[in-house]
C-alpha cells in the first residue's frame, strides 16, 4: 500500500507515500488517514515503535510523515510491516487517543487503561480489506474459512485464484488433511514420522528458514529461577541436538551461540572476537552439576536436587498442546532435566491460552519462541521476548518479570536501554557495537534458554491444484515462512497459478 519511502535524517522523519486510487472493500478511498488512525490504535497498545517515533503525522492525503525522536533504521520495518487498519472501523478509537494525548493523560492514567479495555474488547460489524481477498463472514466454522476475490482491491487483478480456503487448526487437525491432499501448503511443524509420510505420498517438503525456534521461559519472580546460576545450569543439562531432532527431525538445529538471534546472523553483526567470547552451553552435566553446587545446592536422597533454602527443585514445564514439535521439545527437555534431578512435570495448555498465561505470569516455566520470525534485525529479537513477554511490554501482567537493570562481570546494564539503542541511528554498522553489547549480556545471563532453530518442514502439495511454486533454490525461500512467506508473495505477484485440468 506504500508506493516509496524514505529518511530525512535532517528532519528526523521517515516518510511514507501512499498508493493513490487504493480502495477499502467497503469503496471508501485508501488515505493516510488509515495510517495515522492503525498507529493510534497502536500507541495505545505500548507498541514498540513509540520507543522511536512520537508523532504520526498526514501531511495530506497520501503523505505520512513519522517522526522520530530517537532515529532508527527499524522504524521503516515497524511501520513498512504493519498491517494498515481502515479509519471507517477504528477511527473513533483513535480520536479518544488523541484526545487523551491532548490532554495529558497517558498509559499510566485510568481513562487510558479504559480506553484499553474499550478497544480489546471492540468487535467490527464487518471486516473491511485493502488486498486482493477478504473474509466471507458466511463461511466462517470452527474448521475454516473462505476468503474471496475483494474486485475493489488494486492488486485484484494480478492473483490467479478467486478464492482461498484457509483450515483451521494445529497439527494434529490438519495433518491428515494435508495427507487428504485437501491443503496445498501449511507452516506447521510437523513431527518427523509424519514428513516421512508425506514424502511417501510425493509430497515435496520445503525448509525455509524461521530464524527463530523454542525456549525455556522462566517465571524470574519465583526463586531460585531467577538465579543466574540454574538458568545456565539448564542450559548446560539439557542436549539440545537431541530435543531438536526428537520435535522436528532435520528441520531442528540445536542452537550454538545462545545470543537470542539466529545463529546464522550472527557473524553479520559480531566480529570474531566477540563470537569467540560466547558461552556455546555445550551439552555438559557435570558443568551444571558444578554450578549449583557452587551456590549451596545439594541432591537429595532421591537424586533431586535442593537449593540453599531447603527446597525440591521441582516446577512445572508448560507448552502450547497442539504444538507438536514444541510440545515434543517441552517433553524431551522435562525428561532430560528430571534425568539430571530437577524434576518437571509437562504440561500443555490451549495453544490460544499458553501465551496470555506467560504474559499474565501464571506459570513457572514454559516453552515460547525465542528470536523474531518477522523481522531480521536482532532488535526485533530481543523486542519480542524481552519486551512482550516481559513487564516492559506486556498490558496483561508482568509477563516473566525479568528485571532489565542486571549486573554483568561487576557493571550495571540496563538491558531495555540497550535493546533499544541496538537499533538506534540509520547507520547499521554504527549499531553493531550495541547489538554485539545485548548479544553478550543475553548470553551471559540467559533470560531465557534456546533450544534449537526451527527451519520449515512445510508440505507443498504440487499435484492437485496449484502450479509454479517457487523452487527450493528460489530466493524467496530464503524468507522466513512466518514473515514475508514465499508462497504469499508467489501468490500476490501472480506466479501461483491454477493447474489445468
Amino acid at each position: 500500500m506504500y508506493t516509496s519511502w524514505e529518511f530525512v535524517p535532517d528532519k528526523d522523519l521517515f516518510v511514507v507515500h501512499l498508493r493513490k486510487g487504493a480502495k477499502w472493500s467497503d469503496g471508501s478511498d485508501f488515505t493516510a488517514k488509515d495510517v495515522v488512525t492503525t498507529f493510534d490504535v497502536g500507541r495505545l497498545f505500548k507498541w514498540t515503535v513509540f520507543k522511536y517515533v512520537d508523532t504520526v503525522k498526514a501531511v495530506d492525503d497520501y503523505t505520512v510523515e513519522f517522526h522520530m525522536h530517537t532515529p532508527s533504521t527499524v522504524v521503516q520495518r515497524y511501520v513498512l510491516k504493519e498491517r494498515v487498519r481502515p479509519a471507517s472501523t477504528y477511527g473513533e478509537i483513535a480520536k479518544k487517543v488523541e484526545d487523551l494525548m491532548a490532554a495529558g493523560k497517558g498509559s499510566d492514567s485510568d481513562e487510558w487503561k479504559a480506553l484499553q479495555k474499550e478497544a480489546t474488547d471492540f468487535r467490527p460489524e464487518a471486516l473491511v480489506a485493502s488486498g486482493p481477498y477478504m473474509i466471507d463472514p458466511d463461511s466462517i466454522t470452527e474448521a475454516q474459512l473462505t476468503l474471496v476475490k475483494n474486485d475493489k482491491s488494486w492488486i485484484a487483478d494480478q492473483v490467479n485464484f478467486d478464492k482461498l480456503v484457509i483450515f483451521n487448526g494445529e497439527t494434529p487437525t490438519v495433518t491428515p488433511l494435508v495427507l487428504a491432499g485437501d491443503i496445498d501448503y501449511a507452516t506447521h511443524g510437523f513431527p518427523p514420522a509424519t514428513e516421512k509420510q508425506f514424502i511417501e505420498q510425493g509430497i515435496r517438503i520445503a525448509r525455509p528458514p524461521i530464524y527463530s525456534g523454542p525456549a525455556i521461559y522462566f517465571n524470574h519472580d519465583i526463586y531460585p529461577l531467577n538465579r543466574v546460576e540454574v538458568r545456565q545450569a539448564i542450559a548446560y543439562a539439557i542436549n539440545r541436538a537431541e530435543n531438536g531432532t526428537v520435535s522436528l527431525g532435520e528441520s531442528g538445529k540445536a542452537v550454538k551461540y545462545m545470543v537470542g538471534f539466529s545463529d546464522t546472523l550472527v557473524p553479520l553483526w559480531l566480529s570474531e572476537d566477540q563470537i569467540a567470547k560466547l558461552n556455546t552451553y555445550d551439552y555438559n552435566t557435570a558443568k551444571a552439576e558444578e554450578l549449583l553446587k557452587s551456590i549451596g545446592f545439594k541432591r537429595g536422597d532421591d537424586g533431586v536436587w535442593v537449593d540453599d533454602k531447603g527446597k525440591k527443585m521441582e516446577f512445572e514445564l508448560t507448552f502450547p498442546a497442539e504444538y507438536a514439535d514444541w510440545s515434543a521439545a517441552g517433553q524431551n527437555a522435562a525428561e532430560q532435566l528430571t534425568k539430571f534431578g530437577i524434576k518437571i512435570t509437562p504440561r500443555g495448555v490451549q495453544f490460544q491460552q499458553h501465551p496470555t498465561e506467560i504474559r499474565q505470569g501464571k506459570f513457572q516455566m514454559a516453552i515460547r519462541h525465542w528470536g523474531s520470525s518477522t523481522n531480521p534485525h536482532p532488535h526485533f529479537a530481543y523486542e519480542g521476548v524481552l519486551f512482550r513477554y516481559n513487564y516492559i511490554g506486556s498490558t496483561e501482567g508482568k509477563g516473566m518479570n525479568f528485571p532489565m537493570k542486571q549486573m554483568v562481570d561487576g557493571q550495571e546494564v540496563d538491558l531495555e536501554k540497550l535493546i533499544v539503542d541496538s537499533a538506534k541511528g540509520l547507520d547499521e554498522n554504527a549499531q553493531k557495537e550495541n547489538v554485539a553489547k545485548v548479544a553478550y549480556v543475553f548470553n551471559k545471563l540467559l533470560p531465557v534458554v534456546p533450544l534449537w532453530e526451527r527451519y520449515g518442514n512445510n508440505p507443498v502439495n504440487e499435484k492437485e491444484r496449484v502450479t509454479n511454486w517457487p523452487p527450493d533454490d528460489h530466493y524467496l525461500l530464503k524468507n522466513s515462512a512466518y514473515g514475508d512467506n514465499f508462497v504469499i508473495i508467489a501468490l500476490l505477484q501472480g506466479m501461483l497459478e491454477p493447474i489445468q485440468k
